[in-house]
């Protein structure tokens, strides 16, 4: 955690995934952990352990908030705007989960009305 405060996240992905070898079930760690991965561009490997953790706690706002930045990243925004708006709905007060839904939501919606998008 002192490696990903001080913006260390490569040395700190490092650490994080052999604490999750070792404690597979820590929710602390593995957000710790997709944290890290996604502050170093590993936007699937965040997405994969921001899944586990909403799998395990689907009322966990802060996993479902990281899932869907991590799947907007890679580009899957239909499927990020489907947790970003969870994240939403259980903490409509934090504005970075609203702001997020916005933008992915924006995205969706600049790529149906021009010619040609996907």
């Amino acid at each position: 955690m002192e490696l990903l405060g001080k913006g260390s996240p490569a040395a700190a992905s490092q650490v994080l995934q052999r604490a999750v070898m070792a404690e597979p079930t820590s929710r602390s760690v593995r957000e710790a952990l997709a944290r890290a991965q996604f502050d170093t561009g590993r936007y699937a490997e965040a997405a994969d352990n921001f899944r586990v953790i909403v799998e395990a706690s689907p009322s966990d706002d802060y996993a479902h908030f990281g899932l869907g930045l991590a799947l907007a990243r890679k580009g899957e925004h239909a499927a990020a705007a489907e947790y970003l708006a969870l994240a939403a709905a259980m903490r409509p007060d934090r504005k970075p989960y609203t702001d997020a839904l916005r933008q992915v939501r924006a995205t969706l919606e600049a790529r149906r009305t021009k010619p040609g998008a996907e």
